[in-house]
């Protein structure tokens, strides 16, 4: 019974798990669609600091989307492991990317694509190799945690970099550079993750007949928890309304991720009962999310698919036998003589890149 019982728990999870990432996924596309509307009305946009989203119904329907799929996800940790729900949540980078070359008509190149699965695989190695957290069961407990010191200064830490991030570094590169807006939602995100975590023990007490109210510990962590959302919110609004949809999800999805797992870490030292093989599984996946955000973000603007693989093969294995037309070969056909010459043309740039010639470029 307790076999079929524990069965039953295990596909409930996983269900709360895969509608988790739908949700999340989905939210993002309809959050960018509001905003679209919003830029195509003449409103002021939210990257440069405007709040005219508040007024659109799309990006209300995103924002409960994303509300319901992080209900389903917290959900999901009653039924199932965490070894199972965390690294499903992955699964709302691919529905991001699927739905926005549909709706948002955003593509992604070879590098792209390569570069989205090198980042999933990296955070599933990094979450399957990641010690289970240690126990805290009452808020007397986990103020005990909150105040350690390694937690308070990496606590410290995390608003610095962030009020440097919005007041120095956003006003100049925010517009360029994708990884400003970013890096303040996800950091921000790994305290907001862990008043979650300390809000959850109030209410587990609260339902046991606890005066958790009369805890200062339940205030400090809710009034955090609105900060820290809000400002999330902002920022990944404004992130979302700058750059293209399908390289915000991903590179969103590995640093919150590596951030919650760092501050979770701290807070409750699993680092210290780690075995080697997890040490081993959670650098390389880690080196593995570095590569797969380099080949998204470095290549972004290359067009290239599998589509070009196998002609540019053929160019290569052409080359290198000596076949390639001449420059009076191509003049004599009138019908090819511009496909031909732009043959040329790129066999030579590709030629003098391979020698180290900067005429090419």
């Amino acid at each position: 019974m307790s076999q079929t019982r524990g069965r039953y728990d295990f596909c409930i999870g996983l269900v709360l798990a895969m509608s988790s990432s739908i949700f999340i996924g989905g939210s993002f596309i309809l959050k960018k669609k509001g905003l679209l509307r919003l830029a195509r009305k003449g409103s002021m946009r939210a990257g440069q600091g405007g709040h005219a989203y508040l007024k659109e119904w799309l990006w209300w329907a995103g924002l409960l989307s994303m509300g319901a799929g992080e209900v389903a996800n917290f959900a999901a940790y009653a039924f199932a492991p965490a070894t199972l729900v965390t690294p499903l949540g992955a699964l709302s980078v691919l529905v991001s990317a699927i739905l926005s070359s549909f709706f948002l008509n955003e593509k992604l190149n070879l590098h792209g694509k390569i570069g989205c699965l090198l980042s999933i695989l990296g955070s599933t190695v990094m979450v399957i190799h990641a010690p289970q957290e240690e126990e805290v069961e009452t808020l007397n407990e986990m103020s005990h945690k909150l105040g350690d010191p390694g937690f308070v200064v990496f606590a410290t830490l995390v608003v610095i970099v962030s009020l440097i991030l919005i007041f120095v570094v956003g006003p100049r590169h925010g517009q360029t550079n994708i990884l400003v807006y970013i890096t303040i939602c996800s950091v921000i995100g790994a305290l907001s993750v862990s008043c979650v975590k300390g809000l959850g023990i109030a209410i587990k007490e609260l339902f046991a007949g606890k005066p958790v109210l009369k805890h200062p510990l339940s205030w400090i962590l809710l009034l955090s928890l609105i900060v820290c959302v809000s400002t999330q919110i902002n920022y990944l609004n404004r992130a979302l309304d700058i750059f293209n949809t399908s390289i915000v999800t991903p590179i969103y999805y590995v640093i919150f991720t590596t951030s919650v797992l760092t501050c979770s870490a701290i807070l409750f030292k699993e680092w210290q009962h780690m075995a080697a093989d997890d040490i081993i599984g959670t650098f390389s996946g880690f080196l593995t999310i570095i590569v797969g955000i380099f080949l998204l973000h470095a290549f972004k603007d290359v067009n290239f698919t599998l589509a070009n693989l196998p002609l540019s093969l053929r160019k290569d294995d052409r080359a290198a036998n000596g076949t390639l037309p001449s420059t009076y070969d191509c003049f004599n056909q009138d019908e090819e003589s511009s496909a031909c010459l732009v043959e040329m043309q790129s066999t030579e740039s590709l030629s003098a890149r391979r020698n180290g010639s900067l005429s090419a470029f």
